[in-house]
């Protein structure tokens, strides 16, 4: 009952800068002129864009009808869904090579959550962001077709959340150029008798590049980041054939899973 008073009660505010007495008649609906709610579409969109997609901007959408809207505009970044019917709906895709294709430089994709995404030299030419949609990073399974090079070839700067990528033969990501960071995923080579052709991670990269687009941190040349990431089966977890080494590596030993932190760069 306090409170509810306390809540309806007008508020005075004394100001005495000027030498004078002043006293100023401030309502409890006042507050309300300064709402967050009464910005407008385009000015909330921009406020958006820079929070990260999970799990503050995903988040944002749980909070009323309006921000649902706008938090999954795509604008601020495309779907994949693959029991989509409606193939005009803006910015939601069947498939994940149909989102890159139609994807801008910087875009994010959000992958849903659910079943298997087929994914097989699947070639990114612009810096994006690939995210799974679900809890876990095994909530959101790309597989790689055998006889497929890579499930994704990077040749830009991008990033990886929250996605398990398989592969039966061949690698599950193969980097060409460009920053790669690869965080809180499962890179996994299914056991195979040719197990030893398979590799979570081939990089090809050689030489510094003058120019290196950027999504995260701005570090130039061509470079690979792993982190809080399960690596499983296949001969080696890294391939390199070009100037990059293995670098700083950390594992981290739990029940079930062993989780690595390295990077690849050069020597």
């Amino acid at each position: 009952m306090k409170q509810a008073i306390a809540a309806s009660a007008s508020i005075h505010l004394f100001n005495s800068m000027d030498g004078n007495k002043k006293w100023k008649h401030f309502s409890a609906n006042s507050s309300a002129n300064s709402h967050i709610n009464n910005l407008d579409d385009g000015c909330l969109m921009h406020i958006f864009s820079f929070l990260s997609p999970i799990p503050d901007r995903y988040n944002t959408a749980l909070v009323c009808s309006r921000w649902l809207f706008l938090a999954c505009h795509p604008r601020l970044w495309l779907r994949v869904d693959r029991s989509v019917k409606d193939l005009s709906v803006p910015g939601v895709f069947p498939n994940v090579e149909a989102a890159v294709c139609a994807a801008r430089p910087g875009d994010t994709i959000l992958i849903g959550a659910g079943g298997t995404h087929l994914a097989s030299n699947i070639q990114i030419k612009k810096p994006l962001c690939l995210i799974g949609g679900g809890d876990l990073p095994d909530d959101t399974t790309l597989a790689c077709s055998r006889g497929s090079d890579s499930a994704l070839e990077f040749l830009s700067t991008c990033k990886l959340a929250n996605l398990t990528v398989k592969a039966e033969l061949g690698c599950c990501l193969l980097h060409r150029s460009g920053r790669l960071i690869i965080d809180g995923c499962i890179l996994q080579c299914e056991s195979n008798p040719l197990d030893y052709l398979s590799y979570a991670i081939v990089t090809t990269a050689s030489g510094p590049e003058a120019k290196a687009e950027v999504i995260s941190s701005p570090v130039k040349g061509c470079c690979v980041s792993v982190s809080r990431t399960r690596i499983e089966g296949g001969a080696k977890a890294v391939m390199t054939s070009g100037t990059l080494a293995l670098q700083r590596v950390r594992v981290i030993y739990s029940r079930t899973s062993i989780f690595f932190w390295f990077d690849i760069d050069h020597r």
